[in-house]
């Protein structure tokens, strides 16, 4: 009797220790990161459509270790202000390089049509899938990103 007993709480551990992490995960597929389709154009007037675009940068932490960002917006600065904006409210970056090593200028369209100027706040880089495979475009090479 007491063995069934033991099993029978095992049985309902179990069970509860699977409920709770479909708890715990189930909030994690309804929040699934939105997926956006970019069209970035390079300096030299290249074209190319990136699916499941991010903007990408690595925060080095030693000589031989370093953090990757996979980001859904973008960072940037205005002013002394570093503005996170998100990738949704962006109709297009238009890009302007900077003088000798400064970072380049950008303007960012919003979908309501407000725009305002901006320089990353970070050296990171536009990434994505195209049809030959996936494409890495740095931010200090783009002209112009459209965001559809």
């Amino acid at each position: 009797m007491k063995t069934q007993v033991q099993r029978w709480v095992k049985g309902i551990g179990q069970v509860g220790v699977v409920g709770l992490a479909l708890v715990l995960w189930a909030p994690g597929l309804s929040a699934a990161e939105k997926s956006f389709t970019i069209t970035v154009t390079d300096q030299q007037g290249v074209e190319t459509e990136l699916k499941n675009g991010i903007f990408y940068w690595e925060e080095k932490m030693s000589e031989t270790s370093f953090v990757p960002h996979e980001l859904r917006h973008l960072p940037a600065k205005r002013g002394t202000a570093t503005v996170n904006i998100k990738f949704d409210q962006i109709k297009q970056i238009e890009v302007k390089p900077g003088a000798d090593k400064n970072a380049p200028a950008m303007t960012v369209t919003l979908a309501n049509g407000k725009n305002g100027e901006f320089t990353p706040a970070v050296s990171g880089s536009f990434k994505g899938e195209s049809d030959f495979g996936q494409v890495e475009v740095p931010i200090g090479s783009v002209s112009k990103v459209i965001f559809k």
